[in-house]
Protein backbone atom coordinates (compact mmCIF):
# COMPACT_ATOMS: atom_id res chain seq x y z
CA UNK A 1 0.00 0.00 0.00
CA UNK A 2 1.25 3.44 -1.24
CA UNK A 3 1.89 6.14 1.51
CA UNK A 4 -0.48 9.34 1.27
CA UNK A 5 -0.56 12.63 2.62
CA UNK A 6 0.36 12.94 6.22
CA UNK A 7 1.24 8.79 6.39
CA UNK A 8 -2.19 7.37 5.23
CA UNK A 9 -2.70 4.91 3.43
CA UNK A 10 -4.94 5.02 -0.26
CA UNK A 11 -8.20 3.10 -0.16
CA UNK A 12 -9.05 0.51 -1.66
CA UNK A 13 -12.32 0.04 -1.76
CA UNK A 14 -14.89 2.85 -2.93
CA UNK A 15 -17.42 2.63 0.22
CA UNK A 16 -15.28 4.75 2.59
CA UNK A 17 -15.94 8.19 3.44
CA UNK A 18 -15.51 9.09 -0.60
CA UNK A 19 -13.73 11.61 -2.64
CA UNK A 20 -16.64 14.17 -3.54
CA UNK A 21 -17.08 16.19 -6.57
CA UNK A 22 -20.40 17.86 -7.61
CA UNK A 23 -21.79 13.94 -7.88
CA UNK A 24 -20.70 13.30 -4.28
CA UNK A 25 -16.92 13.55 -4.83
CA UNK A 26 -14.52 16.19 -2.85
CA UNK A 27 -13.26 14.51 0.62
CA UNK A 28 -9.79 12.19 0.75
CA UNK A 29 -10.09 8.66 1.71
CA UNK A 30 -10.55 7.53 4.96
CA UNK A 31 -7.67 7.92 7.34
CA UNK A 32 -6.98 6.58 10.90
CA UNK A 33 -7.72 9.08 14.24
CA UNK A 34 -4.46 10.81 15.06
CA UNK A 35 -3.13 12.53 18.34
CA UNK A 36 -4.88 15.88 18.28
CA UNK A 37 -7.58 15.16 15.59
CA UNK A 38 -10.95 15.90 16.26
CA UNK A 39 -12.71 13.14 17.78
CA UNK A 40 -16.29 12.17 17.81
CA UNK A 41 -18.99 14.55 18.32
CA UNK A 42 -20.54 14.33 21.24
CA UNK A 43 -24.80 14.09 20.60
CA UNK A 44 -26.72 17.00 22.20
CA UNK A 45 -28.37 14.71 25.48
CA UNK A 46 -31.13 17.13 24.89
CA UNK A 47 -32.74 15.64 21.48
CA UNK A 48 -31.08 15.39 18.77
CA UNK A 49 -27.32 16.13 17.72
CA UNK A 50 -27.43 19.00 15.98
CA UNK A 51 -31.54 19.82 16.71
CA UNK A 52 -32.03 23.47 16.49
CA UNK A 53 -29.11 24.24 14.04
CA UNK A 54 -31.17 27.18 12.30
CA UNK A 55 -32.02 28.82 15.52
CA UNK A 56 -31.32 32.42 16.23
CA UNK A 57 -28.11 31.21 18.13
CA UNK A 58 -26.32 29.61 14.85
CA UNK A 59 -24.36 30.63 12.16
CA UNK A 60 -27.66 30.32 9.92
CA UNK A 61 -29.91 31.79 12.17
CA UNK A 62 -27.97 34.63 13.20
CA UNK A 63 -27.56 35.47 9.58
CA UNK A 64 -31.47 35.57 8.72
CA UNK A 65 -31.77 37.93 11.84
CA UNK A 66 -29.04 40.47 10.35
CA UNK A 67 -26.33 39.37 12.81
CA UNK A 68 -23.22 38.44 11.84
CA UNK A 69 -22.53 35.37 13.89
CA UNK A 70 -18.42 35.75 13.07
CA UNK A 71 -18.36 38.96 13.91
CA UNK A 72 -20.66 40.44 16.35
CA UNK A 73 -20.52 43.93 17.39
CA UNK A 74 -18.25 43.83 20.63
CA UNK A 75 -19.76 45.68 23.54
CA UNK A 76 -18.57 48.82 24.86
CA UNK A 77 -16.37 48.63 21.75
CA UNK A 78 -18.24 51.01 19.37
CA UNK A 79 -16.56 53.93 18.10
CA UNK A 80 -18.20 57.18 17.12
CA UNK A 81 -17.26 57.45 12.94
CA UNK A 82 -16.14 61.10 13.87
CA UNK A 83 -13.92 60.17 16.59
CA UNK A 84 -10.85 60.60 14.08
CA UNK A 85 -11.55 64.14 13.94
CA UNK A 86 -11.78 65.19 17.42
CA UNK A 87 -8.24 63.78 18.22
CA UNK A 88 -5.53 66.25 19.48
CA UNK A 89 -4.36 68.23 16.83
CA UNK A 90 -0.29 67.44 17.48
CA UNK A 91 -1.48 64.01 17.56
CA UNK A 92 -3.26 63.70 14.46
CA UNK A 93 -1.81 62.70 11.17
CA UNK A 94 -3.17 65.27 8.83
CA UNK A 95 -1.71 67.93 11.42
CA UNK A 96 1.56 66.38 11.06
CA UNK A 97 1.94 66.04 7.13
CA UNK A 98 0.59 69.63 7.29
CA UNK A 99 3.39 70.64 9.00
CA UNK A 100 5.88 68.93 7.08
CA UNK A 101 3.95 70.48 3.94
CA UNK A 102 4.60 73.91 5.56
CA UNK A 103 7.76 73.66 6.83
CA UNK A 104 9.13 72.09 4.01
CA UNK A 105 7.42 75.22 1.96
CA UNK A 106 9.40 77.49 4.38
CA UNK A 107 12.62 76.20 4.24
CA UNK A 108 12.60 76.13 0.40
CA UNK A 109 11.32 79.18 -0.18
CA UNK A 110 13.69 80.81 2.68
CA UNK A 111 16.75 79.20 0.85
CA UNK A 112 15.93 80.86 -2.64
CA UNK A 113 15.14 83.98 -0.88
CA UNK A 114 18.12 84.49 1.12
CA UNK A 115 20.01 83.33 -2.15
CA UNK A 116 18.62 86.08 -4.02
CA UNK A 117 19.34 88.80 -0.93
CA UNK A 118 22.66 87.87 -0.95
CA UNK A 119 23.69 87.42 -4.63
CA UNK A 120 21.86 91.00 -4.87
CA UNK A 121 23.86 92.44 -2.11
CA UNK A 122 26.73 90.90 -2.88
CA UNK A 123 26.58 91.80 -6.37
CA UNK A 124 26.79 95.57 -4.86
CA UNK A 125 29.54 94.86 -2.53
CA UNK A 126 31.75 93.04 -5.34
CA UNK A 127 31.17 96.15 -7.77
CA UNK A 128 32.49 98.76 -5.61
CA UNK A 129 35.29 96.51 -4.21
CA UNK A 130 36.18 95.92 -8.01
CA UNK A 131 36.16 99.92 -8.89
CA UNK A 132 38.47 100.36 -5.66
CA UNK A 133 40.88 97.82 -7.13
CA UNK A 134 40.83 99.30 -10.85
CA UNK A 135 41.47 102.66 -9.36
CA UNK A 136 44.06 101.97 -7.11
CA UNK A 137 46.13 100.01 -9.95
CA UNK A 138 45.66 103.26 -11.97
CA UNK A 139 46.57 105.45 -9.18
CA UNK A 140 49.94 102.96 -8.03
CA UNK A 141 50.94 103.63 -12.12
CA UNK A 142 51.26 107.25 -11.94
CA UNK A 143 52.67 107.71 -8.59
CA UNK A 144 55.61 105.31 -9.46
CA UNK A 145 55.72 107.25 -13.35
CA UNK A 146 55.76 111.25 -11.49
CA UNK A 147 55.53 110.68 -8.01
CA UNK A 148 53.14 113.16 -5.41
CA UNK A 149 52.76 115.56 -8.03
CA UNK A 150 51.32 113.56 -10.79
CA UNK A 151 49.29 111.43 -8.10
CA UNK A 152 47.71 114.52 -7.19
CA UNK A 153 46.93 115.68 -10.94
CA UNK A 154 45.53 112.42 -11.60
CA UNK A 155 43.19 112.30 -8.58
CA UNK A 156 42.07 116.10 -9.85
CA UNK A 157 41.42 114.74 -12.99
CA UNK A 158 39.37 111.61 -11.85
CA UNK A 159 37.08 113.69 -9.21
CA UNK A 160 36.20 116.17 -12.64
CA UNK A 161 35.42 113.30 -14.72
CA UNK A 162 33.37 111.31 -11.99
CA UNK A 163 29.82 111.82 -14.00
CA UNK A 164 28.13 109.70 -11.27
CA UNK A 165 30.01 112.02 -8.49
CA UNK A 166 30.24 108.72 -6.37
CA UNK A 167 34.07 108.63 -6.30
CA UNK A 168 36.03 109.22 -3.22
CA UNK A 169 39.87 110.02 -3.12
CA UNK A 170 42.08 111.40 -0.14
CA UNK A 171 46.20 111.70 -0.33
CA UNK A 172 47.54 113.10 2.73
CA UNK A 173 51.06 113.41 3.52
CA UNK A 174 53.23 111.94 6.32
CA UNK A 175 51.10 114.37 8.92
CA UNK A 176 47.75 113.03 7.35
CA UNK A 177 47.30 116.66 6.19
CA UNK A 178 45.28 116.64 3.18
CA UNK A 179 47.12 116.67 -0.45
CA UNK A 180 44.03 116.20 -2.81
CA UNK A 181 40.82 114.49 -2.91
CA UNK A 182 37.35 115.52 -2.28
CA UNK A 183 37.53 114.50 2.01
CA UNK A 184 38.22 116.93 4.64
CA UNK A 185 40.07 114.90 6.58
CA UNK A 186 41.77 111.29 7.36
CA UNK A 187 38.56 109.27 8.75
CA UNK A 188 39.52 108.10 12.33
CA UNK A 189 38.36 104.54 11.55
CA UNK A 190 40.53 103.82 9.00
CA UNK A 191 43.29 102.66 11.07
CA UNK A 192 45.25 99.66 8.46
CA UNK A 193 45.99 99.08 5.57
CA UNK A 194 44.24 96.73 3.14
CA UNK A 195 40.62 96.18 4.77
CA UNK A 196 37.38 97.29 3.28
CA UNK A 197 35.91 99.75 5.47
CA UNK A 198 31.98 101.27 5.53
CA UNK A 199 31.54 104.38 7.08
CA UNK A 200 29.83 108.29 7.24
CA UNK A 201 31.69 110.68 5.44
CA UNK A 202 31.18 114.33 4.66
CA UNK A 203 31.59 115.77 1.09
CA UNK A 204 30.95 119.23 0.70
CA UNK A 205 28.94 119.51 3.65
CA UNK A 206 26.80 116.45 2.73
CA UNK A 207 26.53 113.56 4.75
CA UNK A 208 26.61 110.25 3.35
CA UNK A 209 27.26 105.92 3.16
CA UNK A 210 30.78 104.86 1.57
CA UNK A 211 33.18 102.21 1.28
CA UNK A 212 36.71 103.29 1.26
CA UNK A 213 39.90 101.13 1.41
CA UNK A 214 43.60 102.69 2.76
CA UNK A 215 46.95 102.04 0.44
CA UNK A 216 50.19 103.33 1.72
CA UNK A 217 52.45 104.96 -0.39
CA UNK A 218 55.96 105.27 0.26
CA UNK A 219 57.81 108.36 2.18
CA UNK A 220 55.32 107.97 4.82
CA UNK A 221 52.36 109.07 2.47
CA UNK A 222 48.74 107.14 2.15
CA UNK A 223 45.91 107.06 0.00
CA UNK A 224 42.23 106.33 0.42
CA UNK A 225 39.84 105.00 -2.45
CA UNK A 226 36.57 104.76 -1.96
CA UNK A 227 32.71 104.91 -3.78
CA UNK A 228 29.26 106.63 -2.62
CA UNK A 229 27.14 103.43 -1.20
CA UNK A 230 24.39 105.62 -0.19
CA UNK A 231 21.60 104.55 -3.24
CA UNK A 232 23.17 100.95 -3.31
CA UNK A 233 22.09 100.67 0.75
CA UNK A 234 19.04 102.38 0.36
CA UNK A 235 18.75 100.02 -2.38
CA UNK A 236 20.07 96.98 0.20
CA UNK A 237 17.78 97.76 2.57
CA UNK A 238 14.85 97.63 -0.01
CA UNK A 239 15.71 94.68 -0.80
CA UNK A 240 15.85 93.67 2.80
CA UNK A 241 12.69 94.98 3.61
CA UNK A 242 10.88 92.96 0.61
CA UNK A 243 12.68 89.59 1.48
CA UNK A 244 11.18 90.32 5.38
CA UNK A 245 7.53 90.73 3.42
CA UNK A 246 7.95 87.85 1.35
CA UNK A 247 8.63 85.78 4.41
CA UNK A 248 5.19 87.05 6.18
CA UNK A 249 3.71 86.23 2.91
CA UNK A 250 5.29 83.03 2.45
CA UNK A 251 4.79 81.89 6.32
CA UNK A 252 1.04 82.63 5.64
CA UNK A 253 0.82 81.00 2.71
CA UNK A 254 2.31 77.92 3.94
CA UNK A 255 0.13 77.69 7.03
CA UNK A 256 -3.46 78.11 4.55
CA UNK A 257 -1.21 75.45 2.69
CA UNK A 258 -1.13 73.10 5.76
CA UNK A 259 -4.53 73.91 6.62
CA UNK A 260 -6.09 72.70 2.73
CA UNK A 261 -3.43 69.75 2.72
CA UNK A 262 -4.76 68.46 6.12
CA UNK A 263 -8.47 69.04 4.94
CA UNK A 264 -7.66 67.04 2.45
CA UNK A 265 -5.93 64.21 4.26
CA UNK A 266 -8.76 64.60 6.57
CA UNK A 267 -10.99 63.73 4.05
CA UNK A 268 -9.27 60.84 2.03
CA UNK A 269 -8.57 59.04 5.52
CA UNK A 270 -12.06 59.67 6.80
CA UNK A 271 -13.62 57.29 4.08
CA UNK A 272 -11.72 54.43 4.89
CA UNK A 273 -11.96 55.25 9.00
CA UNK A 274 -15.92 55.41 8.34
CA UNK A 275 -15.91 52.02 6.29
CA UNK A 276 -13.73 50.54 9.00
CA UNK A 277 -16.13 51.80 11.57
CA UNK A 278 -18.75 50.12 9.88
CA UNK A 279 -17.57 47.13 9.30
CA UNK A 280 -16.42 47.07 13.06
CA UNK A 281 -19.65 47.70 14.33
CA UNK A 282 -21.36 44.51 11.88
CA UNK A 283 -21.96 45.81 8.31
CA UNK A 284 -19.76 43.76 6.49
CA UNK A 285 -21.12 45.57 3.02
CA UNK A 286 -19.78 48.11 3.49
CA UNK A 287 -16.97 49.25 1.22
CA UNK A 288 -14.73 52.30 0.96
CA UNK A 289 -15.61 54.60 -1.82
CA UNK A 290 -13.25 55.19 -5.29
CA UNK A 291 -13.21 58.78 -6.57
CA UNK A 292 -12.16 57.12 -9.87
CA UNK A 293 -8.70 59.86 -10.06
CA UNK A 294 -6.29 56.85 -10.19
CA UNK A 295 -3.94 58.29 -6.90
CA UNK A 296 -2.55 56.55 -4.44
CA UNK A 297 -5.78 56.83 -2.32
CA UNK A 298 -7.90 54.84 -4.64
CA UNK A 299 -4.99 52.03 -5.16
CA UNK A 300 -5.47 52.23 -1.34
CA UNK A 301 -9.18 51.40 -1.37
CA UNK A 302 -8.93 48.92 -3.96
CA UNK A 303 -6.46 46.62 -2.01
CA UNK A 304 -8.77 47.45 1.39
CA UNK A 305 -11.81 46.56 -1.17
CA UNK A 306 -10.06 43.42 -2.08
CA UNK A 307 -9.36 42.58 1.04
CA UNK A 308 -12.74 42.96 2.49
CA UNK A 309 -13.91 41.07 -0.62
CA UNK A 310 -11.73 38.35 0.29
CA UNK A 311 -12.57 38.24 3.99
CA UNK A 312 -15.88 38.33 3.18
CA UNK A 313 -15.99 35.05 0.72
CA UNK A 314 -14.15 33.41 3.47
CA UNK A 315 -16.70 33.64 5.76
CA UNK A 316 -19.36 32.89 3.57
CA UNK A 317 -17.28 29.66 3.08
CA UNK A 318 -17.18 29.24 7.01
CA UNK A 319 -21.26 29.69 7.07
CA UNK A 320 -21.41 27.50 4.37
CA UNK A 321 -19.24 24.68 5.91
CA UNK A 322 -20.56 24.78 9.52
CA UNK A 323 -24.39 24.41 7.89
CA UNK A 324 -22.74 21.81 5.56
CA UNK A 325 -21.27 20.14 8.88
CA UNK A 326 -24.80 20.63 10.73
CA UNK A 327 -26.75 19.00 7.97
CA UNK A 328 -24.23 16.30 6.67
CA UNK A 329 -23.55 14.81 10.03
CA UNK A 330 -27.31 14.86 11.71
CA UNK A 331 -27.93 11.50 9.97
CA UNK A 332 -24.34 10.00 11.56
CA UNK A 333 -24.86 10.97 14.14
CA UNK A 334 -28.64 10.18 15.36
CA UNK A 335 -28.10 6.71 13.63
CA UNK A 336 -25.07 6.11 15.46
CA UNK A 337 -27.47 7.10 18.70
CA UNK A 338 -30.50 5.32 17.70
CA UNK A 339 -28.86 1.82 16.74
CA UNK A 340 -27.46 2.41 20.83
CA UNK A 341 -30.22 3.11 22.12
CA UNK A 342 -32.13 0.28 20.37
CA UNK A 343 -29.35 -2.00 21.51
CA UNK A 344 -29.47 -0.61 24.70
CA UNK A 345 -33.27 -1.10 24.71
CA UNK A 346 -33.96 -4.52 22.69
CA UNK A 347 -30.11 -6.63 22.82
CA UNK A 348 -31.06 -9.89 24.29
CA UNK A 349 -27.17 -11.24 24.29
CA UNK A 350 -23.66 -9.96 24.34
CA UNK A 351 -23.55 -10.23 20.31
CA UNK A 352 -26.75 -8.32 19.64
CA UNK A 353 -24.82 -5.66 21.65
CA UNK A 354 -21.44 -5.72 20.58
CA UNK A 355 -22.93 -5.62 16.72
CA UNK A 356 -24.54 -2.51 17.24
CA UNK A 357 -22.21 -1.03 18.88
CA UNK A 358 -19.52 -2.10 15.79
CA UNK A 359 -22.40 -0.46 13.70
CA UNK A 360 -22.83 3.37 15.60
CA UNK A 361 -18.68 2.72 15.65
CA UNK A 362 -18.34 3.18 12.15
CA UNK A 363 -20.84 5.94 11.42
CA UNK A 364 -18.54 7.70 13.86
CA UNK A 365 -15.56 6.88 12.45
CA UNK A 366 -17.09 8.26 9.34
CA UNK A 367 -17.28 10.71 11.32
CA UNK A 368 -13.60 11.41 12.48
CA UNK A 369 -13.21 10.95 9.15
CA UNK A 370 -14.90 13.91 7.90
CA UNK A 371 -12.95 16.16 10.52
CA UNK A 372 -9.48 15.15 9.64
CA UNK A 373 -10.46 15.81 6.14
CA UNK A 374 -11.16 19.59 7.03
CA UNK A 375 -8.35 19.70 9.23
CA UNK A 376 -5.90 18.43 6.70
CA UNK A 377 -7.37 21.10 4.16
CA UNK A 378 -7.16 23.86 6.51
CA UNK A 379 -3.40 22.95 7.09
CA UNK A 380 -2.47 22.89 3.52
CA UNK A 381 -4.17 26.16 2.37
CA UNK A 382 -2.46 27.95 5.74
CA UNK A 383 0.77 26.90 3.44
CA UNK A 384 2.93 25.35 6.68
CA UNK A 385 4.02 22.47 4.74
CA UNK A 386 5.73 24.21 1.73
CA UNK A 387 8.86 24.58 4.19
CA UNK A 388 8.89 20.83 2.64
CA UNK A 389 8.94 21.58 -1.38
CA UNK A 390 12.12 20.10 -3.33
CA UNK A 391 12.28 19.38 -6.98
CA UNK A 392 10.81 16.14 -7.76
CA UNK A 393 9.60 13.63 -10.33
CA UNK A 394 5.82 13.10 -10.50
CA UNK A 395 6.28 10.20 -13.43
CA UNK A 396 7.05 7.62 -10.93
CA UNK A 397 4.04 8.62 -8.52
CA UNK A 398 1.62 8.60 -10.94
CA UNK A 399 2.91 4.86 -12.14
CA UNK A 400 2.72 3.84 -8.48
CA UNK A 401 -1.06 5.25 -7.82
CA UNK A 402 -1.95 3.41 -11.74
CA UNK A 403 -0.81 0.45 -10.75
CA UNK A 404 -2.68 0.43 -7.47
CA UNK A 405 -5.88 2.00 -8.29
CA UNK A 406 -5.61 -0.67 -11.88
CA UNK A 407 -6.46 -3.53 -9.37
CA UNK A 408 -9.52 -1.56 -7.59
CA UNK A 409 -11.03 -0.84 -11.10
CA UNK A 410 -10.70 -4.19 -12.14
CA UNK A 411 -12.60 -5.39 -9.18
CA UNK A 412 -15.24 -3.26 -10.44
CA UNK A 413 -14.73 -4.05 -14.37
CA UNK A 414 -13.74 -1.13 -14.93
CA UNK A 415 -10.62 -0.66 -17.42
CA UNK A 416 -7.58 1.95 -16.19
CA UNK A 417 -5.58 3.53 -19.15
CA UNK A 418 -2.05 5.39 -18.56
CA UNK A 419 -0.54 7.50 -20.64
CA UNK A 420 2.55 8.89 -18.72
CA UNK A 421 6.03 10.59 -20.08
CA UNK A 422 9.11 8.68 -18.93
CA UNK A 423 9.63 11.98 -16.67
CA UNK A 424 7.49 14.74 -15.25
CA UNK A 425 9.60 17.44 -12.92
CA UNK A 426 8.15 19.96 -10.81
CA UNK A 427 8.53 21.82 -7.33
CA UNK A 428 6.56 20.44 -4.41
CA UNK A 429 5.31 17.99 -1.83
CA UNK A 430 5.25 14.64 -3.57
CA UNK A 431 2.83 13.42 -0.71
CA UNK A 432 0.46 15.77 -1.49
CA UNK A 433 0.66 15.50 -4.86
CA UNK A 434 0.22 11.56 -4.84
CA UNK A 435 -2.91 12.38 -2.51
CA UNK A 436 -4.68 14.62 -4.78
CA UNK A 437 -4.11 12.19 -7.36
CA UNK A 438 -5.15 9.55 -5.60
CA UNK A 439 -8.38 11.52 -4.98
CA UNK A 440 -9.47 12.06 -8.53
CA UNK A 441 -8.83 8.50 -9.27
CA UNK A 442 -10.72 7.57 -6.72
CA UNK A 443 -13.88 9.76 -7.76
CA UNK A 444 -12.91 8.31 -11.10
CA UNK A 445 -13.37 4.70 -10.09
CA UNK A 446 -16.06 5.19 -8.09
CA UNK A 447 -18.43 7.08 -10.51
CA UNK A 448 -17.92 5.07 -13.49
CA UNK A 449 -20.34 2.14 -14.68
CA UNK A 450 -19.08 -0.87 -15.29
CA UNK A 451 -17.38 -1.82 -18.39
CA UNK A 452 -16.37 1.98 -18.20
CA UNK A 453 -12.70 3.39 -18.56
CA UNK A 454 -11.01 5.79 -16.92
CA UNK A 455 -7.70 7.49 -18.76
CA UNK A 456 -4.94 8.74 -16.32
CA UNK A 457 -2.52 10.85 -18.47
CA UNK A 458 -0.01 13.39 -18.17
CA UNK A 459 2.15 15.84 -20.31
CA UNK A 460 4.85 18.64 -19.84
CA UNK A 461 4.44 21.46 -21.38
CA UNK A 462 6.11 24.72 -21.26
CA UNK A 463 4.33 26.21 -18.24
CA UNK A 464 4.50 22.72 -16.08
CA UNK A 465 3.16 19.61 -15.59
CA UNK A 466 -0.70 18.92 -16.53
CA UNK A 467 -1.97 15.42 -14.67
CA UNK A 468 -5.16 14.45 -16.06
CA UNK A 469 -7.66 11.94 -14.95
CA UNK A 470 -10.92 11.93 -16.97
CA UNK A 471 -13.90 8.91 -16.76
CA UNK A 472 -17.30 8.02 -18.06
CA UNK A 473 -19.39 8.71 -14.92
CA UNK A 474 -22.02 11.24 -15.05
CA UNK A 475 -20.40 13.84 -14.71
CA UNK A 476 -20.82 17.71 -13.05
CA UNK A 477 -23.55 19.92 -14.77
CA UNK A 478 -22.19 23.05 -16.51
CA UNK A 479 -23.62 25.20 -13.99
CA UNK A 480 -22.10 23.27 -10.78
CA UNK A 481 -18.88 23.22 -12.15
CA UNK A 482 -17.26 25.87 -10.69
CA UNK A 483 -19.08 25.16 -6.83
CA UNK A 484 -17.72 21.87 -7.41
CA UNK A 485 -14.69 22.11 -5.30
CA UNK A 486 -16.44 24.04 -2.65
CA UNK A 487 -16.18 22.17 1.03
CA UNK A 488 -19.25 19.66 1.47
CA UNK A 489 -20.83 20.64 -2.09
CA UNK A 490 -22.72 17.14 -3.78
CA UNK A 491 -24.58 17.35 -6.72
CA UNK A 492 -28.36 15.71 -7.13
CA UNK A 493 -26.60 12.87 -9.13
CA UNK A 494 -24.73 12.02 -5.79
CA UNK A 495 -27.14 12.43 -2.83
CA UNK A 496 -26.99 8.71 -2.50
CA UNK A 497 -23.24 8.04 -3.15
CA UNK A 498 -20.86 7.82 0.13
CA UNK A 499 -18.85 10.72 0.26
CA UNK A 500 -18.89 14.26 1.89
CA UNK A 501 -17.85 16.58 -1.01
CA UNK A 502 -14.79 17.06 0.43
CA UNK A 503 -12.20 15.59 -1.91
CA UNK A 504 -12.06 18.33 -4.73
CA UNK A 505 -11.49 20.61 -1.73
CA UNK A 506 -8.32 19.19 -0.97
CA UNK A 507 -7.08 18.98 -4.48
CA UNK A 508 -7.79 22.44 -5.25
CA UNK A 509 -6.12 23.23 -1.95
CA UNK A 510 -2.76 21.06 -3.19
CA UNK A 511 -2.90 22.67 -6.44
CA UNK A 512 -3.09 26.29 -5.21
CA UNK A 513 -0.40 25.53 -2.59
CA UNK A 514 2.06 24.89 -5.14
CA UNK A 515 1.16 27.65 -7.41
CA UNK A 516 -0.96 25.70 -10.03
CA UNK A 517 -4.69 25.00 -10.97
CA UNK A 518 -7.40 22.75 -10.65
CA UNK A 519 -9.81 22.66 -13.66
CA UNK A 520 -12.72 20.43 -14.38
CA UNK A 521 -14.63 20.21 -17.88
CA UNK A 522 -16.89 17.53 -19.82
CA UNK A 523 -14.84 14.80 -21.06
CA UNK A 524 -15.66 13.98 -25.15
CA UNK A 525 -16.83 10.78 -24.26
CA UNK A 526 -18.90 11.55 -21.58
CA UNK A 527 -18.33 11.83 -17.92
CA UNK A 528 -15.76 14.42 -16.40
CA UNK A 529 -12.42 15.12 -16.50
CA UNK A 530 -9.79 17.16 -14.20
CA UNK A 531 -6.88 18.17 -14.99
CA UNK A 532 -4.38 19.19 -12.43
CA UNK A 533 -1.60 21.65 -12.73
CA UNK A 534 1.88 21.75 -11.47
CA UNK A 535 4.53 24.71 -12.53
CA UNK A 536 8.16 23.70 -14.07
CA UNK A 537 10.23 23.50 -11.33
CA UNK A 538 12.35 26.87 -11.56
CA UNK A 539 8.73 28.97 -11.58
CA UNK A 540 7.75 26.38 -8.34
CA UNK A 541 10.63 27.90 -6.36
CA UNK A 542 10.53 31.31 -7.61
CA UNK A 543 6.61 31.27 -6.28
CA UNK A 544 7.89 29.47 -3.54
CA UNK A 545 10.77 32.30 -2.70
CA UNK A 546 7.82 35.16 -3.11
CA UNK A 547 5.16 33.63 -0.67
CA UNK A 548 7.58 32.68 1.66
CA UNK A 549 9.04 36.16 2.17
CA UNK A 550 5.79 37.88 1.54
CA UNK A 551 4.69 39.60 5.50
CA UNK A 552 0.94 38.05 4.34
CA UNK A 553 1.82 34.54 3.96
Amino acid sequence: MLPTGGGHGLPSAPDGVGSGDGRGRGEPPPVPETPGSAGPATPDPAGSPLAGSQSADSPLGAEQAGIDPEFPPAAGRHQDPDQAHRLPMFRSAGFRFAAIYAVLLAVSAGSIGYYVWWATAGLLDRQVEAAIGTDWQGLAERWAERDVPGLVQTIDDRLMQNVDDDAIYLLVGPGLHPLAGNLERWPITVQASGPLYELDVSRAGIRSLAMVRSYDLPGGYHLLIGRDVQVRAQLRRLLTDAMLWALVILVALATVGALVVRSLFRRAIANVSATATAIAAGDLGQRVEISGRGDEFDQLAEVINDMLDRIGRLMDGVRQVSNAIAHDLRTPITRARTRLEDAALHAETTDDLRAAIERATQDLDGIVAVFQALLRIAEIEAGSRRAAFTRIDVAPLLADLAELYGAVAEEKGIALETDLPGALPTFGDSTLIQQAVANLLDNAVKFSPAAGTVRLGAALGPTGVAIRVADQGPGIPAGDLDRATQRFFRGEAARHTPGSGLGLTLVQAVAHLHGGSLRLEANPGGGLMAVLSLPLPEDGEQSNRDVTRSPLA
